[in-house]
C-alpha cells in the first residue's frame, strides 16, 4: 500500500524519507505550496502531486502531517473523496484518532501516530529516527497494518488509550520542553548573580549533564542529590526566602516531588520539616538561630 503524505514540513519530509530508505513505498507529496512539495519530493525522491485528490487516488495509506490545527480541515476535505479501504493517520501528540469524526461513513480506517521524537530539520532528522519510540492509536483495522509498517522499519511501537492521549503528551512536554524553561530560570540566576553568560553556562553544563546521565542510566531516587535529599531543611529555607515569588512557585512544586522521591530513597529519614517547609512556601517559619550561616555541604 503506497503512503501518499499531506504535508512537508519537518515531520512529513523525515517520516518520509525515513521510511522509504527501508523499503516502504512513498507515493509522494502534496501540500500548500508548491515549493515546499517540490522540495519533500525531491528529497526522498518520490512524486510532487498538484493535488489533494490526486495523492488519495494513488495511495492506500494516507499520513497527515500537517500541524494539529489543520487536521480536521484536512480530513473534511479527504472525507469527501474515494477513500473506501484506505488507511487514514494523523500525526499529533495531542489529538486522538477521533478527529476523523464519521469515519465509519467513508469506509476508511483511521489512527493517530506519533514519534517521540524532536523532528529539528527538514532534511537531518530522518538520520537518527531510528531511535525514537512510536506511539499509536485508533480503529483495529488501521492498527494491524501500522504497528507492524513502523516495526519492521526498526522501531518500537506502542499502542496508546485515546483517553490518554492528551496526559501522554502533557507528559511528553513536561520532560522535554519545560525541562528548557528550569535551564533557562536557572541562567537567568546566575546572570543575576554577576556572571556572565559563558561562565554560567560553564556552571551549568555539568550539572545538567551530569543528572540527565544519572537518572536515565539508573533511576530518579538513584539520581537524587542536593538539600533536600540531604533532608537540610535550612538550606532549604534560606533558598526559598531568596526567591522571587515567580521562583519560589516552581522551587516549591517541585522540591515536593523531590520529597516523595528521597522518601523513598532513604525510607529511615524523617522529612516532615522540609514536607513542611516547602508546604507553605517558605513564609512565616521559626528559622533556627543557624540559618545565616550557611551550614549545610554540598549542591
Amino acid at each position: 500500500m503506497d503512503i501518499g503524505i499531506i504535508g512537508a514540513g519537518k515531520v512529513g519530509c523525515s517520516v518520509g524519507k525515513y521510511l522509504k530508505e527501508r523499503g516502504c513505498p512513498i507515493a509522494g507529496y502534496v501540500s500548500k505550496t508548491k515549493k515546499s512539495v517540490d522540495s519533500a519530493a525531491t528529497f526522498t525522491g518520490t512524486k510532487a502531486f498538484g493535488s489533494l485528490e490526486e495523492l488519495a487516488a494513488a495511495s492506500g495509506i494516507i499520513f497527515i502531517t500537517t500541524p494539529d490545527d489543520v487536521i480536521p480541515s484536512v480530513w473534511k476535505c479527504l472525507a469527501g473523496q474515494s477513500i473506501q479501504g484506505k488507511i487514514i493517520c494523523h500525526f499529533s501528540g495531542s489529538l486522538s484518532s477521533a478527529v476523523f469524526s464519521d469515519m465509519e461513513k467513508t469506509g476508511a480506517s483511521g489512527c493517530s501516530i506519533h514519534p517521540m521524537y524532536a523532528f529539528s530539520s527538514k532534511f537531518t532528522s530522518h538520520e537518527k529516527l531510528n531511535q525514537a519510540l512510536f506511539t499509536i492509536e485508533g480503529q483495529e483495522k488501521a492498527l494491524a497494518v501500522i504497528k507492524p509498517l513502523l516495526e519492521q522499519a526498526g522501531n518500537r511501537v506502542c499502542i496508546l488509550s485515546p483517553e490518554k492521549k492528551i496526559r501522554y503528551h502533557a507528559a511528553a512536554s513536561m520532560v522535554s520542553n519545560m525541562m528548557i524553561g528550569l535551564y533557562q530560570l536557572g541562567l537567568e540566576m546566575f546572570l543575576d548573580c554577576g556572571f556572565d553568560t559563558e561562565t554560567a553556562k560553564a556552571f551549568i553544563k555539568p550539572l545538567v549533564q551530569g543528572n540527565l546521565e544519572a537518572v536515565l542510566e539508573t533511576s530518579p531516587e538513584q539520581a537524587l542529590t542536593g538539600p533536600i535529599e540531604r533532608n537540610d531543611n535550612n538550606t532549604v529555607k534560606r533558598h526559598l526566602m531568596e526567591l522571587t515569588e515567580r521562583e519560589r512557585e516552581i522551587y516549591v512544586n517541585l522540591g515536593k516531588i523531590l520529597v516523595e522521591i528521597a522518601s523513598r530513597k532513604n525510607p529511615d529519614r524523617d522529612y516532615a520539616a522540609i514536607k513542611k517547609t516547602l508546604g507553605n512556601g517558605g513564609k512565616n517559619e521559626e528559622y533556627s538561630s543557624d540559618i545565616s550561616t550557611g551550614e549545610g555541604e554540598g549542591r
